[in-house]
This record gives C-alpha cells, structure tokens and sequence, in this order.
C-alpha cells in the first residue's frame, strides 16, 4: 500500500506517518524539506519530494503517473487550496483524506455528545468555517465526479513537542508552564469548568490509519478524539502537580478575551475552548473495526510534553507580549471584582 503524505512532519502527521512505516505502507512526504530534524526518525525509510503544494506545475511533474492508495493533506485550509487538490489528485488517489477540524462543529452545541451528523456552523471563526466550506466543496465534488474523499475532524491533538492548554500566545504553552513556576496566575476563561477533550497523536494515528484503504470510509466524515473529557482546571491542576507548583487560576470572561486586540480570542476561545464537548466515537470504531483502545490520560501525555519542554531549551521560547497580556488580564479581572 502506497500513501503520499503533503506536509508529514506535523503535530499529528508525524505519529501517523510512523504507525503506517510499521504497517509496512510505503511512505512518500511531499513538503518543502524544511524540517528535516524531525523527519529523521523516520531512519530513511520515506521517500521525500521537494516542493511547494501551491506550485501545481511542479507538483504534477512530480506526481508523473504515481497512483496512491491514500494522499492525505495535512494542510489544506481555504476552498481555494481544496480545490486545488482536486485539481492535482484526481487521477493519482485512490483515496483522498482532508484533514478538516472538530472547531467547525456549530456553537453553541444544540446536544452532546457530538456526532459526526451535528451541524457544522461556527460563526465565532473564520478558521472554521473554511474547514466546513472545504468539506462543502469535496463532498460536492464526490458526488458529482465520485472523487473519492474521507473527512476526519481532529479535536485537540498534541505530541511531545505541544501541549494543551487553554489560553496562550504566539510563543505556544511555555509561557504557560513559565508563569505557574514563577507563582504567578494564569488566565482561565469563565470558571474553568468546562469540559474538554484532549488526544495524543499516538492515539489519533491508530484510527486515522484504520481509515487508510478502506473503502466504506469514502465519501464519509469522522472525528477521532479521546474517550477521555476533563475540565479545564483539572488540566491546569495536572500541570501544577507536574511542575510541583500551586495552581492559580486567573478566571476571564470569554466575552472579555474576545475583545482582544492581540490575539484571536473570539475564535479560539468562543468558538473552541469556552464551550464543553464531548464526542461519540462509534462512527470511527465501527468502520476502522478497531473498537475501544486505552486512550493516553491527560495527566500522562502532559507529564511526557512537559519532561520534554523542560529538557529543551530550543522549547523554552520567550513571550513577552503574552506576559504582559496575562498581568493586564490578571488587573482588569481584580477590578471586575465586587
């Protein structure tokens, strides 16, 4: 079986990439060979085309007369770019996955648990909608030409190299980790109390790739997610534990977040995070015919993403704006107080 990865070398990409080289899939990367230290465990067992996906011309060249089982695109999010990929494998997949997202799910949620059947309208954030109008767009070209696309819909998905948390600036979650060692408290939207699902790309791979030549998930939309829902100030709290440190929750307003200038709160977090979710799994176990795996807890996976931020510096990047956006957050809260 032959798979062509555009991008592989991401947050969810690279553990998938990993579980088909131990199913024996042939593995070809299509990227612009920018993250080569992170494609070396891969010990040179995927062949690796150099180049830019927006340079059609180039990609067809490269592409020749190659027919995929599967072409999964890691990095497909306006119709404009789905359409494009249309465009370059229609002829060379058997299988086309787009990598879409839970976000686009409606808010606010008319039920849990989410099914993959529950609306897809969010109109907190542009992000998600060009997610949903990507699916609109091939699942249309499916059934007029029968293109043979699968839709999955990742939640919150993290490595080693990321971690989950609720609120954070461009330089990621160590400036998180860096205000609880110094006591000092971290934003927290509403009361921390609602729920959240947070899955390790260990864990997603072994669905995803249950998906990979199958042929009833054509045509067909699937989120893959944890079993596993928490609040958000138990994840905080598991975090402080890790650190050995004391939780201090500065609880926000989500309404007052959105009105950031700074960063994209109105999306991220009314549209995403401030909302409680639970999904229903059933539609991906029935299908892949995997059933129930023992999901990674919480509290492990942020246990393994924090030893290894701790242990690379190159991970510990400065954030000052974040930082002064959180004691600004942490002022405006102490003045809304009664």
């Amino acid at each position: 079986m032959k798979a062509l990865m555009i991008g592989g070398t991401g947050v969810i990409s690279t553990s998938v990439t990993r579980r088909l080289l131990e199913q024996g899939w042939e593995v070809t990367l299509l990227n612009r060979g920018q993250h080569a230290a992170v494609e070396r465990p891969f010990d040179g067992n995927v062949r690796q085309m150099i180049a830019d996906i927006n340079d059609e011309a180039r990609v067809a060249e490269l592409l020749g007369d190659s027919i995929y089982d599967a072409v999964c695109d890691f990095i497909v999010f306006t119709p404009d770019q789905a359409a494009r990929d249309v465009r370059l494998f229609r002829d060379h997949a058997r299988q086309y996955v787009f990598i879409s997202s839970a976000s686009a799910y409606c808010k606010p949620l008319p039920r849990l648990p989410i099914a993959e059947d529950t609306p897809l309208d969010n109109p907190y954030w542009l992000y998600s909608r060009n997610k949903a109008a990507c699916e609109e767009l091939l699942l249309a070209e499916h059934a007029r030409t029968g293109f043979p696309v699968t839709i999955v819909r990742p939640s919150h998905t993290y490595c080693e190299r990321s971690l989950p948390v609720q609120i954070h600036g461009a330089g990621g979650a160590w400036a998180v980790l860096e205000r609880m060692m110094q006591g000092k408290r971290v934003p927290v939207a509403c009361d921390g109390e609602s729920l959240w699902v947070m899955t390790t790309a260990e864990d997603f791979a072994v669905y995803f790739c249950g998906l990979l030549g199958n042929p009833a998930a054509i045509g067909e939309a699937f989120h893959i997610t944890s079993d596993e829902t928490i609040t958000w100030n138990q994840a905080y709290r598991a975090l402080a534990d890790i650190l050995g440190v004391d939780y201090r929750p500065c609880y926000v307003p989500a309404w007052l977040l959105a009105q950031s200038r700074l960063y994209d709160f109105n999306g991220s977090i009314l549209g995403d995070k401030a909302n409680s979710v639970i999904f229903d799994n059933s539609k991906v176990r029935r299908v892949t015919g995997i059933g129930r795996i023992d999901f990674t807890p919480y509290a492990v996976g942020a246990r393994r993403s924090v030893e290894y931020f701790l242990s690379h510096p190159d991970m510990q990047r400065p954030d000052p704006d974040f930082q002064a956006f959180c004691d600004h957050v942490e002022d405006v809260a102490a003045g809304m107080m009664l």
